[in-house]
């Protein structure tokens, strides 16, 4: 999509710190990191959220949870990370496109909101 934010950012449109990249997969820093590691990894097929996999796009979710694991190795979050997905407005999405935030480096609360 030609107005995409994180199209942009996987054709180098836009810059990003880049970790990870793969056939499949752009992942990069966030510029607003709400942990001391917090990495977006996104599909470089654009697919809005969650709510938009099917029997045809499928892969590129799982492409980005491998992707996930790789990551979270790299980043040495030996202790634990979460894996975090929104989907709509009332979740926090603000960008439209698939995407998943690996956050790490320091403990969480139990509570998720």
């Amino acid at each position: 999509m030609s107005d995409c934010l994180f199209c942009k950012i996987i054709d180098g449109e836009i810059p990003s710190t880049k970790v990870y990249e793969d056939e499949f997969v752009f992942a990069f820093r966030d510029i607003n990191p709400q942990m001391p590691s917090h990495i977006l990894v996104v599909p470089k097929e654009h697919i809005a959220s969650v709510a938009e996999l099917d029997s045809d796009n499928s892969v590129y979710a799982a492409k980005c949870l491998e992707a996930v694991a790789k990551i979270a190795k790299q980043e040495g979050l030996e202790n634990g990370y979460r894996v975090v997905s929104n989907v709509g407005e009332d979740a926090g999405q603000t960008v439209h496109h698939l995407h998943f935030h690996i956050l790490g480096g320091a403990k969480m609360a139990d509570k998720m909101s």
